[in-house]
């Protein structure tokens, strides 16, 4: 079991990398390897770029890419355990998915603005759910660790979790051996720094990696400007990308191997909702960041490069997706 402060971005390795994948492959949550197709091939609007390659990971099991993670989390834990974590949403429902499989006692503390349709839903895999105000995560899930013997799975900062979601880098590489740029969103940093240490470890130097996250919780961003990992009030329409703070694992190895963070309007991510919706691709506006960055235009020298976009979930229900423009 890993202790936060115990682990720096030196312990990273490709070997760690390669055996979480496996790790992940057999998992008996059924995590799927999951298309990646071209942007070309789809009716989405044509791009300058030369070749997009789209990875659907808003086809994964249990809706989105949390559940890489979440599978090396709980192989390397004890069955049965008691366990207390924080989400606004897609990592939670992950969380709840394995705790059932595990039989193992679940919590999640959640921040109040996510939909109720997420809390039902993770109720329904028989965990609880404590609805708090985003500035009181951190203080109700320290509450349940000492009060209620609970034991803290981080949904980002967190090595087993990170080296689980570095799954999908590999992947990627599987159909794009040496891509020029790839595109990921960016909340706690948990998914792009397991992306980016697998992308970069597996020798693909010259590529450029880039974080998006929302103009209005830019964790990560801030994180950069102040060279360590800093917390802000975070608001935007991408509730999944919205934590309180960004994770200090995750800084570490962003920093290590990331390019630049990129910023997207709430608007903008609005727009990439609708358009990805109207190609027949069901995105929720978290997972739709990496995509509205480009469709924007805010990555630089794309043109003539390989390109890889995440799109990395699709747990949006009917009621929201009222909300978007046609």
């Amino acid at each position: 079991m890993n202790k936060m402060g115990e682990v720096s971005a030196e312990s990273i390795s490709l070997d760690l990398l390669l055996e979480a994948r496996e790790t992940v492959r057999r998992s008996p949550l059924g995590v799927i390897n999951t298309p990646m197709i071209l942007w070309s091939q789809t009716t989405l609007p044509v791009n300058n770029a030369q070749s997009i390659h789209i990875k659907l990971e808003n086809m994964q099991r249990t809706g989105s890419f949390k559940i890489r993670g979440v599978a090396n989390q709980f192989a390397r834990r004890q069955t049965g355990g008691n366990f207390v974590t924080m989400s606004a949403g897609n990592y939670g429902k992950s969380f709840a998915y394995a705790s059932k499989h595990y039989e193992s006692k679940g919590k999640v503390v959640m921040p109040e603005t996510a939909p109720m349709s997420r809390s039902a839903l993770i109720e329904s895999f028989g965990v609880d759910v404590e609805r708090v105000p985003t500035s009181c995560l951190m203080n109700v899930v320290n509450r349940c660790v000492q009060e209620d013997d609970m034991t803290f799975l981080h949904s980002y900062d967190d090595l087993d979790l990170i080296a689980g979601h570095g799954s999908l880098g590999l992947e990627v590489l599987e159909v794009v051996p040496e891509p020029d740029v790839v595109v990921v969103c960016c909340g706690g940093g948990g998914l792009l720094a397991g992306v980016a240490a697998a992308i970069k470890l597996s020798g693909c130097d010259k590529t450029r990696i880039y974080g998006v996250e929302p103009e209005g919780a830019c964790t990560m961003y801030k994180s950069f400007l102040e060279k360590k990992p800093v917390g802000m009030d975070t608001s935007s329409i991408a509730s999944g990308l919205a934590p309180p703070f960004a994770g200090t694992l995750p800084y570490e190895l962003c920093r290590r191997y990331v390019e630049e963070i990129v910023l997207v309007s709430d608007d903008e991510i609005k727009a990439a909702v609708s358009t990805l919706y109207r190609a027949g691709l069901v995105v929720e506006p978290s997972g739709s960041a990496a995509f509205a960055a480009i469709n924007a235009g805010k990555i630089p020298r794309l043109e003539g490069s390989d390109v890889v976009c995440i799109l990395s979930g699709g747990n949006i229900g009917k009621d929201e997706l009222g909300n978007f423009p046609d």
